[in-house]
């Protein structure tokens, strides 16, 4: 699925359980490790000792889990849960049927460890083509996430991924914030009310056009 350098290769399967029943989760999440999940698989370990890259600041090395699935479809919660349970940013190769989808998440700072999650289309494992660029452990994780982002991340050359990753987490505020105001506007009875609305829907999405 992924063409990195032999000497990354990991592959050593981990046990659900240890995500199940040595962590509090809900039933519902607790069902989809048991039910959804058939195997995890630690394929790769992405760091300066196994892939030539100097060591980064924020990342000192990266993994690649491989879940395999009953079905074409994961709760997000539990990329949640392993992410917790993992000291380092991890790349989720999710496959099912010879299909795979890759996801990754990125902590936000100053929001107590919460993830931003971007992932891939399904697609047959062999189309998948994440490529590993860069020149420490960093840049490889960064370039990753902006891969798999696709166009959620298209930003100006240069542009700091955080500042990419605030830029699209505004864009998807303002594009719930219109979708509720736009249902607000059809049930307002009241003109003046329907022009004040519609006065800032034009705001709210003027600034939508600019990001």
């Amino acid at each position: 699925m992924l063409n990195l350098p032999a000497s990354t290769a990991f592959d050593r399967r981990i046990p659900k359980q240890k995500f199940y029943e040595e962590l509090p989760l809900t039933p519902a999440l607790r069902r989809v490790f048991v039910e959804q999940i058939h195997a995890i698989w630690w394929r790769s370990k992405i760091a300066p000792a196994t892939a030539n890259l100097a060591p980064g600041r924020a990342v000192a090395e990266l993994e690649v889990f491989e879940l395999q699935l009953a079905q074409p479809s994961l709760d997000e919660g539990v990329l949640r849960v392993i992410d917790k349970r993992i000291p380092y940013p991890i790349l989720h190769l999710l496959t099912c049927d010879g299909r795979c989808q890759a996801w990754i998440g990125y902590q936000l700072a100053g929001q107590g460890g919460a993830r931003v999650y971007y992932h891939t289309a399904w697609q047959p494992q062999d189309d998948l083509n994440l490529e590993l660029r860069g020149l420490d452990t960093d840049a490889v994780y960064e370039n990753f996430v902006r891969q798999i982002a696709g166009g959620a991340l298209d930003a100006p050359a240069a542009e700091p991924l955080q500042q990419s990753i605030a830029r699209d987490l505004r864009r998807r505020a303002l594009e719930k914030q219109i979708a509720a105001l736009q249902n607000k506007i059809r049930k307002e009875k009241q003109l003046n009310r329907q022009v004040e609305l519609n006065g800032e829907l034009k705001r709210l999405r003027k600034e939508l056009e600019n990001l």
